[in-house]
């Protein structure tokens, strides 16, 4: 019976374990290694052991790697690998808080199961390549803090998945496309602070239910109220440092509006009574052209006076001009 046991036990023993590292994964990885020449970052990515169990930002699912999470390395430099597109299995890719040059690699179609994509703060640059466009199971992309030029996007309405795109401080150009009217089916959290961009909003995102928009510190003119409405369920808008001109008396808002920052346009009209029945936590309506009494009630008196100074003709609390 012991026989029995010790050789039922070392037969177990010599099977390949289900989570030990794939070997072509683990070629891939050494590869990648290689092409940022050898960095302290990656100094655990040893073939002497395991990648799944030992190897530093390395996550697998029964042997198959499906996170690689590199950052906050700027002595590594150089473009992000082609051999990215060989971790076949590969749900998150982090390449973050580096020195990255160069634009996304086409290999990356090839992750047909990547689902979160971090490459921000780096320097990559150029256009956003529309065959990013091919992974229809990503839900979160953020591309923030490069030098991304070229315009908005406009084939993101083809992801059928992308919950969150965040494009902020890059130098993108030119207007809101008028596909993001089109969402057919996840309607994006759309954050697009700081870049360069322009133009009037397109009509036909009226029909959108956006949860966040934040296109503060571009250039963009016209009305921007069709972000709003009383049914929708909209919770940041940040229209902030623009050249947005409309009446804020007849726009209607959602109950779930939480976060709102219309500072530093040309917004006119009064502030709408609604105000006070939003869950606000944070709202600056500074650096416009509003007038009439501030709506006492709700969160508004919360609110420090800078958040409504410099308008026309704003008064009552918590300003200290009397009304």
């Amino acid at each position: 019976m012991k026989l029995l046991l010790c050789l039922s036990m070392l037969f177990i023993s010599s099977l390949p374990s289900s989570y030990s590292c794939n070997s072509k994964d683990e070629n891939t990885l050494l590869q990648i290694k290689k092409h940022f020449n050898n960095p302290d970052l990656l100094s655990t990515w040893n073939p002497a052991t395991d990648c799944c169990t030992s190897w530093t930002g390395i996550e697998c699912t029964n042997g198959r790697v499906t996170l690689l999470s590199m950052s906050k390395d700027n002595n590594l430099v150089g473009h992000i690998p082609d051999q990215i597109g060989d971790l076949l299995e590969l749900q998150s890719l982090e390449m973050s808080y580096m020195n990255l040059t160069g634009n996304i690699p086409r290999t990356i179609t090839k992750l047909k199961h990547l689902d979160f994509i971090f490459l921000k703060w780096n320097r990559l640059s150029g256009p956003i390549p529309d065959y990013i466009s091919e992974l229809k199971n990503v839900t979160f992309m953020d591309l923030s803090y490069n030098k991304f030029t070229g315009p908005v996007p406009g084939w993101l309405t083809q992801m059928p998945k992308l919950q969150t795109f965040q494009i902020d401080n890059n130098s993108l150009t030119g207007p809101i496309p008028n596909s993001f009217g089109s969402f057919a089916d996840s309607v994006p959290n759309l954050f697009l602070k700081n870049n360069k961009l322009s133009g009037k909003i397109p009509e036909s995102l009226s029909k959108i239910d956006f949860q966040a928009v934040v296109l503060a510190g571009n250039s963009f003119t016209g009305d921007g109220s069709m972000f709003f409405g009383g049914n929708k369920r909209t919770v940041q808008v940040d229209l902030s440092r623009n050249k947005f001109e409309f009446d804020l008396s007849k726009v209607k808002f959602g109950k779930s509006m939480a976060l709102l920052d219309l500072s530093h346009n040309r917004i006119f009209g009064k502030l709408p009574r609604e105000l006070t029945e939003l869950p606000l936590q944070r709202f600056n309506i500074s650096y416009n052209r509003l007038c009439g009494k501030i709506p006492r009630g709700g969160k508004l008196q919360t609110f420090k006076s800078y958040e409504f100074a410099h308008n026309r003709c704003l008064c009552g609390s918590p300003l200290k001009k009397a009304c």
